[in-house]
């Protein structure tokens, strides 16, 4: 018996190959279903079947596509009501694997739907469990991604309520050298506090999880309630599209049009920009967006672009434009492309800022803070400075003054350059700078 953990981490997640005799179960496999397909060529083993521990939120799962391909039986609670054909896994039910078995249990909190596979071992003795969204290392699941989405909805006081019974009933009660198999790891927008280790044991998570340490229910629901991330935008879309299936990766991507010309697209659509910040600053077409590729372009993709919403990709080349394509597919928002293309300059240069005159005239300037809330609360920067967080600021932008120049800032200036640019685009009569990362600059004093 092997355990291979697959690990993305644009999006910092892992999902898991088991083989035994010949025989492979993946358990919440990502987007792209080659990698799985390459692993079983490699060993001359069959997928046999596919574990889903409920419908994520923050990627598109291929279990669909690996069911139509190799013929793997799907499992899933009963509770997802899942639209594809699949076997009902839970509490009790037991799947034998080569020489060894997965049984699932059902671990409500994260989502109502949520399950953890136990494996053994050819002996029958419990080995590892995988625990989805339940348990991270260092950390345990969100409860507030399924208030309004799903075949079940709860709110999240509800859900951190079970979350606190599935974690002190079901998952501590394992053997304390039973190993962790998590499905996210550091970054994931799916808890708060996870650690930077991939894996743990029963026994390391509870002496060492804040969140698995002796207190009442009250005082767990109160410490997982407070200082969530954000949800971006895509998170619901992902529910749902999960609960469905998706549509067959390379054929989704293939039917993405390429444009010969720029002059080829619609006027009134999208443009998201993909180039480095300063290529995008030095020439970009009117009303796009800069998003620079990154570790968490998709992330932030799917944070300011909403679900449904028709976009062009840009990018300064071919090959880049094929990265991002499979980034945008990792979340589902391949199916919005409206084309691709390249784009090497544009009519519109973005003034620099005279950080002198800023520094000494902060007063004549409206400055936009688009950190998250915690993030300004925990370090404010600017007297008077105005806090619309990144993910909200499209639908915000009326709260912007319109007289003085603005000047946006954030952390470091990533988001600056996304931020940035969305006024620039949905305000051209408005004079608009970027901090970038000349922030740190002024973090250093304040």
């Amino acid at each position: 018996m092997n355990v291979y953990q697959f690990y993305d981490n644009g999006l910092a997640h892992a999902s898991y190959a088991i083989l035994s005799e010949g025989q492979i179960a993946l358990i919440d496999p990502a987007r792209d279903p080659q990698p799985y397909l390459d692993y079983a060529k490699h060993h001359g083993a069959k997928i046999s079947l596919v574990i889903e521990t409920h419908p994520h939120a923050d990627f598109v799962s291929s279990h669909l596509e690996l069911h139509k391909l190799t013929g793997a039986n799907l499992y899933t609670s009963r509770l997802v009501a899942a639209e594809y054909p699949h076997i009902p896994f839970d509490d009790g039910d037991q799947i034998l694997l080569g020489n060894a078995s997965l049984k699932a249990i059902n671990t409500p909190g994260h989502s109502p739907d949520s399950i953890c596979i136990l494996l053994s071992d050819e002996s029958n003795l419990p080995y590892a469990v995988f625990t989805g969204d339940t348990l991270f290392v260092g950390d345990v699941g969100r409860p507030d991604l399924r208030e309004n989405v799903g075949n079940i909805t709860e709110k999240a006081v509800a859900l951190a309520q079970q979350l606190y019974a599935s974690t002190r009933e079901k998952l501590m009660t394992l053997p304390a050298d039973v190993i962790v198999y998590p499905a996210h790891g550091p970054g994931s927008l799916c808890g708060k506090n996870m650690s930077d280790d991939l894996q743990s044991t029963i026994g390391r998570e509870i002496s060492d999880n804040y969140a698995l340490q002796p207190m009442s229910e009250e005082a767990f629901v109160a410490l997982i309630m407070d200082q969530q991330p954000f949800v971006p935008k895509y998170f619901a879309y992902d529910v749902m599209l999960n609960k469905k299936g998706a549509p067959p990766y390379s054929v989704a991507i293939a039917a993405i049009p390429t444009l010969n010309s720029l002059e080829e697209r619609t006027m009134d659509t999208l443009i998201v920009d993909a180039r480095p910040a300063a290529q995008f600053k030095a020439g970009h077409l009117p009303g796009a967006i800069n998003i620079p590729d990154g570790l968490r372009f998709e992330t932030w993709l799917g944070s300011i672009v909403n679900p449904g919403e028709v976009y062009y990709l840009l990018a300064e080349d071919t090959e880049q434009l094929q990265l991002l394509t499979a980034k945008a597919a990792k979340i589902g928002y391949e199916q919005q492309v409206a084309g691709l293309a390249v784009i090497t300059k544009g009519p519109l240069l973005s003034a620099p800022l005279d950080l002198a005159n800023f520094t000494n005239n902060q007063q004549d300037y409206t400055i936009v803070d688009i950190r998250n809330r915690q993030e300004v609360d925990a370090n404010p920067i600017f007297n008077g400075s105005i806090n619309i967080p990144l993910p909200d600021l499209r639908e915000h932008l009326h709260l912007l003054p319109g007289k003085k120049p603005i000047v946006v800032h954030c952390a470091g200036g990533y988001r600056s350059a996304i931020g940035s640019s969305i006024i620039t685009a949905a305000l051209p009569d408005a004079v608009v700078f970027d901090l970038g990362s000349h922030i740190a600059e002024f973090t250093a004093v304040s």
